[in-house]
């Protein structure tokens, strides 16, 4: 699975400079089958991605969905929030952006 932590590459520069590109994550397209539910206090996207996907380390793609641009796990209270239905066609978009890195 897609694991932001796991999931860096190393690279070195033409002077011998180590460095870590980040991944890079795909565009979360909509789909008729997503899920949408309204934020309570306490929410938090890993815990939302436990709920959904039974997997913590998939919060990047409720955040991403959402268009989430804070530091933080935690969620606001009273938004709604599009939970993606299509889990596995969103990694094999995540799997075929990085694998040519």
């Amino acid at each position: 699975m897609a694991n932001r932590y796991r999931d860096t590459y190393h690279s070195t520069t033409s002077d011998g400079i180590e460095y870590i590109d980040n991944p890079i994550y795909p565009n979360i397209p909509l789909s008729d089958q997503d899920y949408y539910v309204i934020s309570t206090g306490g929410d938090r996207y890993d815990t939302l991605a436990q709920q959904f996907y039974s997997d913590y380390s998939l919060w990047w793609i409720i955040a991403m969905a959402n268009n989430s641009e804070r530091a933080s796990l935690i969620v606001e209270p009273g938004i709604q929030l599009r939970i993606p239905a299509n889990k596995e066609n969103i990694l094999q978009l995540y799997r075929d952006i990085n694998s040519t890195r």
